[in-house]
């Protein structure tokens, strides 16, 4: 499926993208520069354009810091997807930082590099712990794995314990934003549940048959949606904050595949007007 013309097209484009990029976000990382956090979503932006996806935004990523998002996990697209829209770092699992190529670049992202089993549950908050110390933004999968994308695994309420403490020295609490990501069409078609594997990544797939495969395909369109942001004293407990968080993406998953929320083209058509505070803001596609 797809071309192999346009395949090799963009690993070629990508590959030439990432080398030239990478020894800026070195000398940053290097000289310890503000810009190292912000530089990599410059960096996604123009991968999500050069592999033809579509990124409709809706809602806002939270400005408070420190916070932790927490989505739902699909593909290692999701890297490139959400990385375009967030300036943070992400949480992976220890085995990430060894892979070729995707290993260096998460590192180069600040990742926090946990072992997500059962033993190492104080090691995972005291990592995730030491960084949201620091006021910064991380990105978090809940999940613990990939999902089909049809659906959203239930999230483990163990990896949000580094969010119910206060910022350390003082009684602020650590914000938790929801975040829900779903592919929703191919070249402008709907994607039905028969093909999102096309794009979702996860069992036993191997990684390179499969980016072979997405690398072919033309346009991809993706939703995002921030939903409400939320901290651990809201919620009285870790469960009810985990529990809260899932709800919240399944029901943005959900909506987002059923076609429950506005198009572009609608968009277009809509005068524009001053959201309502708190209220959903659709943002034009990257890409």
């Amino acid at each position: 499926m797809g071309s192999t013309s346009r395949r090799v097209w963009r690993l070629a484009l990508y590959l030439c993208w990432t080398v030239l990029l990478i020894p800026i976000q070195v000398i940053g990382l290097l000289l310890r520069r503000s810009w190292v956090t912000t530089f990599p979503c410059f960096y996604h932006r123009w991968c999500c354009r050069i592999l033809g996806l579509k990124v409709r935004r809706i809602g806002r990523p939270a400005t408070l810091r420190p916070v932790l998002f927490a989505a739902n996990h699909i593909s290692y697209i999701d890297i490139t997807v959400l990385g375009a829209l967030v300036p943070g770092s992400f949480i992976a699992k220890t085995e990430v930082a060894r892979w070729p190529l995707f290993g260096q670049l998460a590192k180069l992202q600040r990742s926090v590099f946990v072992d997500r089993r059962v033993r190492s549950t104080a090691q995972q908050r005291d990592a995730i712990s030491e960084r949201l110390a620091r006021r910064e933004a991380l990105i978090l999968f809940p999940e613990g794995t990939s999902g089909d994308g049809n659906r959203v695994l239930p999230f483990k309420s163990a990896l949000f314990s580094a969010a119910t403490h206060p910022v350390e020295g003082t009684a602020e609490p650590i914000a938790v934003q929801p975040v829900s990501i779903a592919y929703t069409r191919i070249d402008g078609m709907p994607l039905g549940r028969r093909y999102r594997p096309l794009l979702a990544w996860y069992g036993g797939m191997a990684m390179a048959p499969h980016l072979w495969r997405v690398l072919g395909l033309r346009t991809v369109e993706v939703v995002v949606e921030f939903h409400p942001v939320t901290t651990y004293a809201e919620c009285g407990s870790r469960k009810a904050l985990a529990q809260l968080c899932y709800e919240r993406v399944a029901g943005g998953v959900a909506a987002a595949l059923a076609g429950r929320r506005q198009s572009r083209a609608g968009a277009a058509r809509r005068p524009k007007r001053k959201p309502a505070r708190g209220g959903d803001v659709t943002a034009p596609a990257i890409g």
